[in-house]
């Protein structure tokens, strides 16, 4: 089996891409789900946590987690602590299910920050030039220009990432280039 990262900054594409694969019968994972239900299903964050307004309903916010660990990283540090090594458990029992299968694709957004490269024998990046991204981010998440660029600034640059992926795909133009660009991408590869 061919393991695929699917890697691109926050707004690049990813999701889009996931949904073009699972078209194509070809099983996609989401490390982003598998945090969410981490999030929801494990005590483990919850009890770290407990201190802090990240609660609704007596449940942890994604989106209050996410303001206070984007606004500290300390915080961001501790929450990767108790989150990666069991996205790390999720993906290797999913390797071992998917063990028949000619090629499993992973959303990594984070693959590089979190040092993962090598769990993945090729790595396809999402590339999106940064204005058009923060447009995306601010327009989705509903977020203002500061906490959007908080959230771009977090991650590693993308001329860096480029460097260490395998394959690069453009969505820099109109949605049906980049369905395009990954149409023929897929040509490639499958």
């Amino acid at each position: 089996m061919i393991k695929y990262a699917i890697v691109g900054n926050i707004a690049s594409g990813k999701s889009e891409m996931e949904k073009i694969l699972a078209r194509h019968d070809i099983v996609v994972l989401d490390t982003d789900l598998i945090t969410h239900d981490i999030l929801i299903d494990k005590p483990d964050v919850p009890e770290a946590f407990k201190d802090y307004d990240v609660f609704e309903y007596g449940k942890i916010s994604k989106s209050k987690l996410a303001k206070l660990v984007f606004d500290n990283p300390e915080l961001r540090t501790k929450l990767e602590n108790i989150v990666h090594p069991l996205i790390i458990e999720e993906l290797e029992s999913a390797f071992r299910v998917y063990s028949g299968e000619k090629y499993i694709f992973v959303s990594v957004p984070l693959l590089f920050e979190a040092g993962w490269e090598k769990m993945f024998d090729k790595i396809i990046f999402i590339n999106s030039d940064d204005d058009i991204r923060l447009e995306r981010l601010m327009e989705r998440n509903n977020l203002s220009k500061d906490d959007a660029l908080r959230r771009l600034n977090s991650q590693l640059p993308q001329a860096d990432k480029i460097k260490k992926s395998d394959f690069v795909i453009d969505n820099n133009s109109s949605f049906d280039e980049f369905i395009h660009n990954i149409e023929k991408f897929l040509s490639l590869i499958l």
